[in-house]
Formats: structure tokens, sequence, C-alpha cells
């Protein structure tokens, strides 16, 4: 069993961090679903012409990569203190990330508990040798889309992949075989509206932001593990934290704080900030913004294109490693 390293910090303030509290997941929520109504809305208005370009990287990015940090923290049951926000919250941005919620529930635990362990972890964004291609194509959730959608044609059709056996329990196949038909039948319908109305714009708003507007979803994960230790039980060693503009944040809910997280995955992602600064002295400094932190991930896989055991070293920075008898 992994014994993951985690800091001293005295278990009253811990239990502060930890509490949830709905006033923070609602106020951001109810921004999120504005924007995207507003930029929605501009898009519909403006459609074709050329002045829809902006509402359209403004609803892609509102669609494409804000759902990724919802799905993550409801599916953490965090986001919220109160369990059926959560819950329906988490099921919008599933369907928004194309995540199927039972799915990835499960695989996102095994995650957690296995973090970059090769082998177990069924999340690892850039495998070794990393394929460069393969994470441009990413961007525009060419892989990963093409992969979802092919999950969800298996599941409506009742048929499960070999390694989800590995991480679902049987008595949960049954709802996911069921969400899986309803969401080929809610795509089936935008296709549908899209030939009756002769016009893609439908699916400019559902189903295609997943695509064109999964770009800066996938720079903000490539940054929370590339390039660091694999097959290690101490999440200083494999995890990233970067500062970021208040902009930044709110798409990725202080996801940001990705070693914190990682360390107590039970803090709400409003308490992050305040859990970033109890344990600093702990842990390696952060990146100083995104581009300051692929300055270090571009050369690191570019390395591990010649030498896939090529990481980078954050024991050099000063920390000492965790053992069984520190951890």
């Amino acid at each position: 069993m992994i014994r993951w390293y985690a800091p001293p910090l005295p278990r009253k303030r811990l239990a502060e961090l930890m509490e949830r509290r709905d006033g923070p997941a609602i106020r951001d929520t109810l921004l999120w679903f504005a924007l995207l109504a507003l930029s929605g809305a501009g898009l519909a208005a403006t459609w074709p012409t050329a002045w829809c370009i902006p509402f359209a990287i403004a609803y892609g990015l509102l669609y494409g990569t804000a759902s990724d940090s919802r799905w993550h923290e409801c599916g953490h049951g965090r986001a919220f203190k109160t369990k059926w926000m959560n819950d329906a919250v988490y099921q919008i941005a599933c369907f928004m990330i194309l995540r199927e919620p039972i799915v990835w529930r499960r695989s996102h635990a095994r995650h957690h508990t296995n973090t970059l362990i090769v082998g177990w972890d069924p999340e690892i964004a850039v495998e070794r040798p990393p394929s460069l291609f393969g994470l441009f194509l990413n961007l525009f959730a060419i892989r990963s889309g093409t992969h979802a959608f092919a999950s969800m044609v298996r599941h409506a059709a009742g048929r499960r992949g070999a390694d989800e056996a590995t991480f679902i329990p049987k008595s949960d196949w049954p709802s996911v075989f069921r969400t899986a038909r309803i969401w080929l039948s809610i795509y089936a319908a935008v296709a549908a509206a899209c030939i009756v109305s002769g016009s893609i714009l439908p699916a400019m708003l559902v189903g295609l932001p997943s695509f064109y507007g999964a770009w800066l979803q996938v720079i903000f994960g490539i940054a929370q593990h590339g390039g660091l230790a694999e097959d290690v039980e101490d999440h200083r060693l494999n995890s990233r934290t970067v500062r970021m503009n208040p902009v930044f944040r709110f798409l990725y809910w202080n996801m940001n704080f990705h070693l914190e997280h990682h360390m107590f995955p039970l803090v709400p992602y409003h308490a992050l900030p305040d859990l970033h600064r109890e344990i600093a002295g702990d842990c390696p400094p952060p990146a100083r913004s995104l581009l300051h932190a692929y300055c270090e991930i571009v050369p690191a896989l570019l390395a591990q294109r010649r030498d896939p055991t090529h990481q980078i070293d954050r024991v050099r920075a000063g920390l000492r490693p965790a053992n069984s008898q520190d951890a």
C-alpha cells in the first residue's frame, strides 16, 4: 500500500481548511452559467460573420476548459456543501468535457491513490516517451474526444472495456450504460437540428465546444504533472503548483494549486490558496507563471523523447524524498 508523504499540518487547521461551504461555489457557478449564456447568445446572434469569432473563443473556453475543473471539484464532492448541487454540476460538466460520470469518478479515484504510478494510474496525461503530435491533436480533443465517443458507443451497446473492469464495480454498469445512451441521444438531436436548420450553429453550441474549446484545458492539464517523477510516493516530486492570473484561476477553479490538492484532496478549491500558504515551507516553490512552467516542461518532454527515464529533479531543489519511515 502506498503511503504518501504529507507535510506537518495541525489537525485543527486542516479541519478548518476542509470545511465545505455552498457560498463560493454558488457564486462562481452562477457567474460561469451567466458568462456561458452571454457568450453563447453573442455567438448565435453574430453567426456566421467574423464577429462571432471572439464569442466562439470565449464560449469554447467556458464550455470546453472551465468544465474540466468543475467536473473535477464536484467529482470530489468538495465544491459545494450540499450534495445535490455537487451532483448536478458534476453531471453537467461531465457532459461538456466528454467524461462519462461514473467511469471518470472511479478513474479519478485511482489517479489519486496511484498518482503517476505506471500501470496503476489511468490518467497519466503524458506517457513516456511522449508523442508530441498526440499532444498537439489533444489541444482540440481529437484523440481524447474520439476515444470518448468510442467509449460512449461501446457503453450504449452494453459492452465494457477490459481495463474498466479493474476499477468499476458491477453495480455501476447499468448506470454507465444508461448515461451513454442518454448522451448519444442528445448528440443525435443536435445533429438533427443542424440538418433541419441547414447550419452547424446548434453543434457550435452543444458538442463542438468540447473540441474547439479544449486547448487551454490541455495546457493546464499537462502543467499538473508534465516532466515530473513517476513511481514515487511523494507528491512534491510528481505534482506541480503554478501561479496564475485571476481569469485563469476562475476558469481552473484554483486547480493550479495542484500539489496542494494532491496532498490534501478533501480541501475545497476555494481554500487551496490558504493551504498553499500553510505548507509552502515544505514544498518546492511554485512555477511563477504558466509560461515559466512550460520553460521547465518542454525541455523535459524533449529529453524524454530520447531517454524515457529522464525526469525533472526536485531533490536538487532541497527536498528530501519521503520513504516508508517518514511518510
